[in-house]
């Protein structure tokens, strides 16, 4: 065989090679986000390097769904009086490096809601365990009602059941937001699941806080934008504006009617491979197949997420669909506690190691505090043991 058929052949492997690995990255809609992850990565510090302790702060956010799959309403009932009586019993005696137990925030769906479910969560909450903020679903929606829609369950949280809060230099009531579907500002392909091109805008206007809708891959609404935090305005004429924004920095202040974004972290796991060959997504997805490990914690602080200017403040914004059968079990049992005596036990082996539960309202305050340049994070400790018995 001469050089040139060898040559030949080789051009035609690497070829189908390259063919081969494009299809597998559309398929799993990589061609969304891999440039950034492969350009755009920065040089973060160790947790062991220098003097300055590394800040950990972790929230998982809740697509807190409890008549997904179509369960009936005691089914239902079921899943939230779960949640209500066990999270204190199996959580009640753990303690971050603020003294706090685990938070869990329930971004609730204005399309399941009925009083009694949140009448139980709010019980949770006022014990100390977490917070309420907002998810929906919608498809084909107008403006109009889109705005109705939320203004009438932001008040309906807060008048009705006492939850969410008020903004204390405007006084409006404020909500943190996670889109159904993952297809924030109308960002699938197909316009399905959404339906509003400038869905930022009137979250903006309605009193959200922040957004926590993303990382969203598979899904092929995942941004380009990656393990960020962000400020994303509306574009005229254009959906998914949320695609790249202003980064949130210390010493500067957010643009006017731009929306915080914060992101959960997206890496790819070369130890987790499909077919042996093909590194698995990790987006921060905590599932029964998946619970959190001290392992995928080290992929979570890799991702650095943080405010620019503060890189020893490390944000790791989780979420789960907690109310799937599951999911549920793995989330209320001992593999949940196990991650949590792993934080625990990193921590007492590494001193500049800390990390905080927070809600995603406490992470969003943080990310600000981070931005005015101050140094203290502002978390309180709790009581040594909060009540174990929340009336349902």
């Amino acid at each position: 065989m001469t050089a040139v058929w060898i040559i030949s052949i080789a051009g035609l492997l690497i070829a189908a090679a390259a063919i081969t690995a494009w299809r597998l990255i559309r398929v799993r809609n990589m061609q969304y986000w891999l440039g950034s992850y492969c350009i755009h990565r920065e040089s973060l510090p160790d947790i062991d390097a220098g003097d300055q302790a590394t800040e950990v702060f972790i929230a998982i956010c809740d697509h807190f769904e409890p008549e997904c799959y179509g369960a009936s309403h005691e089914r239902a009932i079921e899943r939230v009086s779960r949640w209500v009586s066990d999270y204190p019993k199996l959580f009640g005696d753990f303690r971050d490096s603020s003294g706090r137990p685990p938070q869990h925030t329930f971004f609730f769906p204005a399309d399941e809601y009925h009083p009694e479910y949140l009448d139980m969560l709010a019980g949770l909450c006022d014990a100390g365990y977490g917070d309420v903020d907002i998810h929906l679903h919608h498809d084909n929606d107008t403006p109009e009602n889109l705005r109705h829609t939320l203004e009438e369950f932001r008040d309906t949280l807060f008048y009705r059941h006492n939850l969410l809060r008020r903004d204390e230099q405007t006084g409006e009531i404020v909500y943190g937001f996670i889109h159904g579907n993952w297809a924030l500002c109308n960002s699938r392909p197909d316009g399905r699941w959404c339906g509003v091109d400038h869905e930022l805008s009137i979250l903006k206007e309605t009193g959200c806080y922040a957004d926590f809708t993303m990382p969203s891959a598979p899904s092929d609404t995942q941004t380009s934008t990656i393990n960020s935090i962000y400020y994303a305005c509306d574009l005229p004429g254009q959906r998914k504006s949320h695609d790249s924004g202003v980064r949130a920095c210390v010493g500067q202040t957010a643009p006017d009617d731009h929306l915080l974004m914060i992101q959960g972290p997206l890496e790819l796991d070369w130890q987790n491979r499909k077919l042996g060959l093909l590194p698995r997504i990790e987006n921060a997805d905590l599932h029964a197949t998946a619970p959190p490990t001290h392992r995928r914690m080290q992929m979570w602080l890799r991702a650095g997420v943080h405010v620019a200017g503060r890189p020893n403040w490390r944000f790791v914004k989780l979420h789960t669909h907690g109310c799937k059968d599951g999911n549920l079990e793995m989330l209320l049992g001992p593999q949940m506690q196990q991650f949590h005596k792993e934080l625990a036990d990193a921590a007492n082996r590494n001193k500049q190691f800390r990390y905080h539960y927070v809600t995603a309202w406490q992470m969003a305050q943080i990310v600000h505090r981070a931005e005015r340049g101050e140094r203290d994070h502002g978390l309180q400790p709790a009581p040594p043991r909060l009540s174990a018995a929340i009336s349902e």
